[in-house]
């Protein structure tokens, strides 16, 4: 998992509240069996729309998604987030999420951001007219900022999610910080018990 500290990115708006699982990666595309590849699939049903913003040339490349309340409410699908992730979107502004794609998302790397309507509001109107305005998301501080606007929000997290993500450690990952010890239960642990490690 890449750490998360400073993200710099243009932004796609998504106008839209209550957008569920299902509507982010249609259960076609479930069949995969691997994690790649669900870019192609993103909100693939709304992308048969030519005038979806996700068909727009000036959003190519966003790597930031605003969405009204509610992003990611349904089904605990976590294609939903490697879909996200897949297209190249490393965070997620909205009101309110759905709890469970909020937790895939900490756990896989995106960042999910909270902040109130109003704030939300005034920045989907901000990029939809002026779609290069640059974006700032500095986990570190908790903050999101429009610099060439001085615009400035405030957003909270959970400590220790947090500090996941600055490290880039999965639940693998937080594992093998741990795999001495692992070892070495292991290795004092009796010959006819389970076990963890080969020999």
């Amino acid at each position: 998992m890449e750490p998360i500290t400073e993200l710099r990115g243009h932004a796609l708006p998504l106008a839209i509240s209550d957008v569920d699982t299902d509507q982010i990666i249609p259960s076609d595309w479930l069949k995969r069996v691997e994690r790649t590849g669900f870019g192609e699939g993103l909100f693939s049903e709304w992308r048969q729309d030519p005038n979806f913003v996700l068909n727009s040339p000036q959003f190519a490349g966003s790597t930031i998604l605003i969405a009204r309340e509610n992003f990611g409410v349904g089904s605990s699908r976590e294609h939903a987030v490697w879909s996200l992730m897949d297209y190249g979107f490393r965070v997620v502004i909205s009101p309110r999420f759905g709890d469970i794609f909020r937790n895939n998302s900490l756990k896989v790397g995106l960042l999910p951001v909270q902040l109130s309507a109003d704030e939300v509001s005034q920045l989907l109107d901000l990029v939809t007219e002026h779609p290069a305005t640059e974006i700032l998301v500095d986990l570190e501080s908790q903050r999101v900022s429009v610099p060439s606007r001085s615009i400035e929000y405030r957003f909270d997290i959970d400590p220790t999610a947090k500090a996941r993500l600055l490290a880039g450690l999965d639940e693998i990952g937080i594992s093998l910080t741990k795999e001495s010890k692992i070892i070495e239960f292991e290795r004092r642990r009796p010959a006819w018990a389970p076990r963890v490690l080969a020999r």
